[in-house]
């Protein structure tokens, strides 16, 4: 969502790199392009105003006159500032001292209330909560029965006793939905409100009666990212309505330009609390309003990738898998249970925007097929047992079978092993401190550089302490031996020859 903001940005910090002394000309430029990248962004006038006259007052001051890199420190100040606007701290939800706690959700037609609830139920039940959803929209129709699959795939019961369709009293299936509550030892209520098209008296007299009968210990307005800058209106209008406590932007994922997350939290005064990107119940985080700050600025959100990994990671199974590798006992059947456990943290672009520095491959990643994946799934899963722990063993016969049970290419195949050879081989050398194979300065490496060109014949190095034999013709025979492996071309990986890195013997009698 933040792409042309973040774009913008970039451009606009460039022009100070490498200057060791900012003068207010320089200052006054970066500025003027944070506010046109704002503006583009659909951020409000008066955030964007008072926003940029806070960077430039602190880049003109001695923060950055005095830095050793005046850049760098008025990128700093960026970020601080938009960590401020985003909210400055996490805010949690308040749970209260006596059970059950009452959510209640409000917001307009089609900004994603009901999916919302869902998530939230889902995110609340993994936090050990026992949720109950309550479906108090009963005007829009079949927005019951929406909650409940919605609820089916969360895992979560759904009280529903009205059929709604224009039926009902909402507020009475609210009172109930919080005894039933109680009765059933439920310790939080979500109450999914009915929205409208556009903001009407009708929908805030609704949402209003809900919260003066429920008492609710949280309201949480939920607000599509992508409706620009007629977020602050309606924003405004919920907090003047019904007084919510807390923002969920929902559709973060979306193509928008973002403002409305840089726009709500600085004009309503109240914190960004969820943020939902997609539409499985697993597609909600907690709004850390530093990590998206990291976002914007393009220095990535590790801690984020951190607590998704640890989610499908057990820490006791990862070092048995550590060991495997180390002692070469790394298989096809433990990569595939890594794939797998990579899915469940979400799409390969999206684990791959949280790195540093990846703004500048956005168009790879958009073009990024996550199919292939599914592909190198159905390889692996067509091959038996034996052949998944023992890789070496599939020649020509078994590569065309199992692409023919896959769906795929004898090269698709072909690719697959070589891959998984290759890497094996780097994560084994990586882990014994021994370095990554073609990165230059490093143990290990083929000589980037400064190596010999590929296919010439090199003079084999031989381990200390290493003699060479004392009868004349089998020291010319070893010489001749060791000439050939040397002069093999480029291997199967492309790394070239005249390197220190070497095919298993198994595979090169595969090739």
């Amino acid at each position: 969502m933040f792409d042309s903001l973040q774009d913008r940005l970039q451009s606009a910090f460039k022009n100070l790199r490498g200057k060791g002394r900012l003068s207010e000309a320089d200052i006054d430029a970066t500025a003027r392009e944070i506010r046109l990248a704002l503006l583009e962004a659909d951020v409000a006038v008066p955030v964007v105003r008072d926003f940029v006259a806070r960077v430039k007052e602190r880049s003109l001051g001695a923060e950055v006159s005095g830095a050793l890199n005046p850049a760098q420190q008025v990128v700093k100040i960026v970020n601080e500032e938009l960590v401020g606007i985003l909210g400055g701290e996490t805010r949690r939800i308040r749970f209260a001292k006596n059970p059950p706690t009452v959510i209640m959700l409000a917001g307009l037609q089609g900004a994603g209330k009901t999916t919302f609830a869902g998530k939230l139920a889902h995110w609340l039940k993994e936090q050990g909560n026992s949720p109950l959803l309550v479906a108090c929209d009963l005007q829009r129709p079949n927005a019951v029965n929406q909650l409940q699959v919605v609820g089916e795939r969360a895992g979560v019961k759904v009280y529903a006793p009205e059929a709604g369709n224009g039926q009902g009293d909402p507020v009475a299936v609210a009172r109930q939905g919080i005894e039933e509550a109680r009765r059933t030892l439920h310790d939080v209520v979500l109450i999914d409100t009915a929205g409208r098209l556009a903001i009407d008296a009708e929908l805030m007299q609704q949402a209003r009666d809900i919260r003066d009968a429920v008492d609710p210990d949280e309201v949480l307005f939920v607000i599509d990212a992508m409706i620009g800058q007629d977020a602050v209106q309606t924003a405004e209008a919920f907090a003047e309505g019904v007084d919510f406590t807390g923002v969920v932007l929902s559709k973060l994922d979306g193509d928008a330009r973002g403002g409305a997350a840089l726009s709500v939290r600085q004009v309503t005064g109240r914190p960004i609390m969820f943020a939902s990107t997609g539409e499985k119940v697993t597609d909600l985080e907690l709004f850390h309003p530093d990590r998206m700050a990291s976002r914007i600025l393009d220095m990535g959100d590790m801690l984020t990738l951190i607590e998704q990994a640890e989610k499908v990671y057990d820490a006791d199974q990862a070092q048995k898998d550590m060991e495997r590798l180390t002692g070469g006992q790394f298989t096809l059947h433990d990569f595939l249970k890594q794939m797998e456990a990579i899915s469940k943290m979400g799409s390969m672009s999206k684990l791959m925007g949280m790195l540093p520095g990846m703004g500048q491959f956005k168009e790879q990643l958009a073009n990024f097929d996550e199919r292939e994946v599914d592909k190198i799934k159905a390889i692996i899963l067509s091959m038996t047992p034996q052949e998944r722990d023992n890789p070496k063993m599939i020649d020509g016969s078994r590569r065309a079978r199992i692409s023919k049970g896959s769906g795929t290419q004898v090269s698709d195949v072909n690719q697959l092993v070589e891959r998984f050879f290759e890497a094996r081989k780097m994560m084994q050398q990586m882990a014994k401190g021994g370095g990554m194979p073609g990165m230059p300065g490093m143990p290990g490496a083929p000589g980037i550089g400064g190596g010999k060109r590929a296919g010439a014949k090199q003079k084999p190095q031989q381990k200390k302490g290493k003699r060479g034999s004392g009868n004349p013709a089998k020291r010319a025979a070893e010489a001749k031996n060791a000439g050939q492996k040397q002069a093999g071309g480029a291997d199967a990986f492309g790394l070239g020859g005249g390197q220190d890195f070497e095919l298993p013997k198994e595979l090169k009698d595969l090739l």
